[in-house]
């Protein structure tokens, strides 16, 4: 386990670090050029443009936004908030500039943080054209009086928006929805976490066997992006999907986070809560009150879909968030890991998940069936009483996670058990 651990988790934080430098925003060539290293581990990935002036519910996909160089040049010569040297300092959407003016000037299109004087923050202006630069406090505060170069080289066109899909059939046309988005410059858990998490959570599907429900994974722009993806799927996606998790913050080593579904009440939150108090129960419950990401649009009044987010440190909650200082010191190979294994538990709940009704009446005969234990061991009577009070509830009225909530008890450690009842007909499954 601990060199699995290793091994995948620097498998994750080496993709980080190939994806970090990429200048990414909710369009433009970073966006796809940031896809098109992810479809490499997720094969199958089908990359879809929508055109810019597309009517999305109460949206328009904007302009596409693509960007070269941009730089300020000092009084005295010194070039600063360099685009090459750190994509943050210009502002998301910035429109091209190259012009001279005042230090006084300057200061109305300037961004820096005060209370983080070391870091550079995350700005953007999609639908308002205007131009800026982001610079730290400290660095700020060093400009003098005179005359300053501001240089921007960008565009703005009608292009398109681009996102990145792939269904993997299962068993069952019910559909399990994973999303993620890709629409962020440098910043590592923001941003970078989720999608190259949910990659590998892709991997880990393509590699099961049985698989009862389909997926559907998107990697989009946020909000815009998943506004204009229900725009065109909706329908569909209100008739079959019945869970789901938008994947965001999952990549460094603090406490993990719960923000539920808008219901409160789906298969998705059960199974996060079951997995969280059991695996991480230092976790901290957020209420839907406190959403910020794209659950906004899934889980909104008309789409109303089942999907809630576990996170490691939540977005807008951490001191790092929207900076620079969100790197790739602070999403870490564990945090990383640990994000994965805690989702791939809480779908390894969703799939086995079933309802099951004894077939016996009153108590079974487990001896007879080579269910007893014989011998006496440190787990033995451990294992009988969770076998008991799991067919205890086993009348058809309740599912197995709600059975294996119910009796506190991890249903990843009942799965054997339940398998065997099933094998020897103490169980059956009803289809409903």
């Amino acid at each position: 386990m601990a060199n699995k651990m290793r091994d995948l988790g620097l498998e994750m934080h080496e993709l980080c670090q190939e994806l970090f430098p990429i200048c990414r925003s909710i369009t433009g060539e970073g966006f796809r050029q940031s896809l098109e290293i992810l479809s490499k581990y997720m094969p199958g990935l089908v990359t879809t443009e929508v055109p810019t002036g597309t009517v999305s519910f109460d949206w328009e996909v904007p302009k596409e936004w693509n960007i070269r160089d941009a730089y300020i040049i000092t009084p005295n010569g010194k070039k600063i908030c360099e685009f090459q040297v750190h994509n943050l300092h210009v502002m998301g959407y910035s429109v091209p500039i190259n012009k001279k003016i005042t230090l006084d000037e300057l200061q109305e299109h300037l961004y820096s943080l005060p209370e983080q004087p070391d870091a550079i923050p995350y700005i953007t202006s999609y639908y308002k054209e205007r131009w800026g630069f982001c610079l730290t406090q400290v660095d700020r505060d060093q400009l003098e009086s005179g005359e300053y170069q501001v240089f921007i080289d960008s565009e703005l066109k009608h292009g398109s928006l681009t996102y990145g899909e792939i269904i993997m059939p299962g068993e069952s046309d019910k559909e399990i929805f994973l999303s993620s988005y890709l629409c962020h410059p440098s910043m590592a858990n923001n941003e970078l976490s989720g999608p190259v998490v949910t990659v590998f959570l892709a991997n880990w599907l393509a590699g099961l066997k049985n698989r009862k429900y389909t997926y559907r994974i998107v990697i989009i722009p946020e909000t815009i992006g998943s506004i204009t993806y229900l725009s065109r799927n909706y329908k569909e996606m209100k008739e079959k999907v019945v869970g789901g998790f938008n994947i965001t913050c999952i990549g460094d080593d603090r406490a993990y986070s719960y923000l539920p579904s808008r219901q409160g009440d789906t298969l998705s939150d059960k199974a996060a809560l079951h997995v969280l108090k059991r695996s991480q129960p230092d976790y901290v419950a957020y209420s839907y009150l406190d959403r910020g990401s794209d659950e906004r649009q899934y889980c909104s009044p008309g789409i109303n879909l089942p999907i809630c987010s576990i996170m490691r440190s939540k977005y807008g909650v951490y001191p790092e968030y929207h900076t620079s200082l969100d790197d790739l010191d602070l999403v870490t190979p564990t945090g990383l890991f640990g994000g994965f294994e805690v989702l791939r538990r809480s779908l390894e709940c969703i799939e086995s998940d079933e309802v099951l009704r004894s077939t016996v009446l009153c108590e079974p005969q487990l001896g007879k069936r080579g269910l007893y234990p014989t011998v006496s061991a440190k787990n033995s009577s451990a294992q009988v009483k969770s076998m008991m009070n799991f067919l205890a509830y086993a009348d058809g009225a309740l599912s197995s996670l709600e059975i294996a909530e119910l009796i506190d008890v991890p249903l990843w450690e009942l799965k054997e058990t339940l398998e065997t009842l099933k094998k020897e007909g103490v169980l059956e499954t009803l289809h409903r």
